[in-house]
This record gives structure tokens, C-alpha cells and sequence, in this order.
């Protein structure tokens, strides 16, 4: 899967938004505290949670290791 694949599909951008919200929160964390584990800004996190933008596919790969989970899993 690449980059475009993720970005070209609205219904899996929702779900990636809701599943970064979801292990987020399950795990305690605010958005500032994701935001510095994975060395971007809140309102990059935020925008990613509201499904107004999508993180890199390098940033996913690293939030699914944090959240031990797949990618897949992650994506929806």
C-alpha cells in the first residue's frame, strides 16, 4: 500500500482518524502528549483525529509500533 492508496480512500481516512483517537485515548494520552512521542505538532495530531488531514505513511507505521498494533489495524 502507498501513500496515495491511504490518501485516495475517504472511508479508510475516517477510520484512520477515529482509530488514532480511539488507541489515543485508550491510553491515556492527550493530543500534546502524542504530539511529542511522535515529534509533531498538536494541531498536526488534531487534524488528523477530525479527518482533515493524514499523517505520513511513516508516521502511521511509527503511531501503529507505539500503539502495538498494525498498520492495518490502524488503518481500519
Amino acid at each position: 500500500m502507498n501513500l496515495e492508496t491511504v490518501k485516495g480512500a475517504s472511508g479508510m481516512e475516517m477510520k484512520l482518524s477515529e482509530n488514532i483517537r480511539v488507541q489515543r485515548k485508550a491510553r491515556g494520552l492527550t493530543q500534546e502528549q502524542l504530539a511529542e512521542v511522535l515529534g509533531v505538532t498538536v494541531g498536526a495530531v488534531h487534524k488528523w483525529e477530525v479527518g482533515l488531514s493524514t499523517p505520513e505513511l511513516p508516521l502511521i507505521v511509527e503511531m501503529a509500533d507505539f500503539f502495538d498494533t498494525s498498520v492495518d489495524a490502524l488503518l481500519g
